[in-house]
């Protein structure tokens, strides 16, 4: 799988963008930046979006998406929880602030939406995804992804401790989880449902006891103002358990 860093911080800025992960130029996993972050023609040649829930940075780019893609003459398919169609896409497309691409045109809807199950597993554009529950301040999704027979790659999204249940039903060769905040502001990060190097270093080491090893492991979701600080907690963090642990950015690329 490539694997394409569209947006890595939870600020927007000329140098910062929303989440948003591209996986072989065809699978989408959050929307946080696929239009500032892709070409016409490359938005052109996604198949399918995965959202893990419904806040404003992770589903931001789909109606400029959804513009694009109804103005060609193309369509998409959208999974989530039905919990984030409720919530957010029935709002996006109201028809008052944009048009209701979900129904539109009737014959053949620009965004086709698909509902998701937490624990259930389900084939999108030639890939087994899994989603699992996270913790996190609103109801959230994470994903397993692979294509059948090949490695795994797990997307928790944003969320805070308590990933135990996630880490008996996965074992990723790579993980992509979040470190918004630095450690001194645990207490606002666990009322947020946020991780800090501290915390993330407990789960890991949750992982690594019942997996007997840790994935290579990459971190999203940084707040911009604090990313010097994170950055070197995470290299604590990765000196102590001996895993090496990355930083993304935007435009940053893997190869799983």
């Amino acid at each position: 799988m490539n694997i394409r860093f569209l947006g890595a911080h939870n600020a927007e800025s000329r140098q910062t963008a929303y989440a948003s992960l591209l996986i072989d130029g065809v699978l989408a996993i959050d929307a946080g930046a696929l239009t500032r972050g892709l070409s016409l023609p490359e938005q052109y040649a996604l198949q399918a979006i995965v959202l893990t829930h419904r806040h404003y940075d992770h589903v931001r780019d789909l109606p400029a998406l959804a513009i694009n893609l109804y103005s060609a003459g193309r369509s998409i398919d959208i999974y989530s929880s039905q919990e984030v169609r409720d919530t957010a896409l029935e709002r996006l497309f109201d028809g008052v602030l944009y048009p209701n691409f979900l129904a539109r045109p009737p014959e053949a809807p620009t965004l086709h939406y698909h509902p998701l199950r937490q624990g259930r597993p389900v084939a999108i554009a030639g890939y087994a995804v899994l989603p699992l529950a996270v913790p996190h301040g609103v109801p959230a999704t994470a994903y397993q992804i692979n294509r059948p027979g090949g490695r795994k790659l797990f997307y928790t999204g944003d969320t805070g401790p308590g990933l135990g249940r996630c880490w008996e039903q996965t074992s990723p060769d790579l993980l992509i989880t979040e470190v918004t905040l630095p450690n001194d502001q645990e207490e606002t990060a666990r009322a947020a449902g946020h991780l800090t190097p501290a915390l993330l270093k407990v789960e890991l080491e949750a992982f690594r006891q019942l997996h007997g090893y840790l994935p290579q492991t990459v971190i999203t979701h940084v707040w911009p103002d604090a990313e010097e600080e994170i950055a070197r907690q995470v290299a604590d963090v990765a000196e102590a358990l001996n895993c090496p642990i990355t930083i993304a950015h935007e435009g940053m690329v893997l190869v799983l």
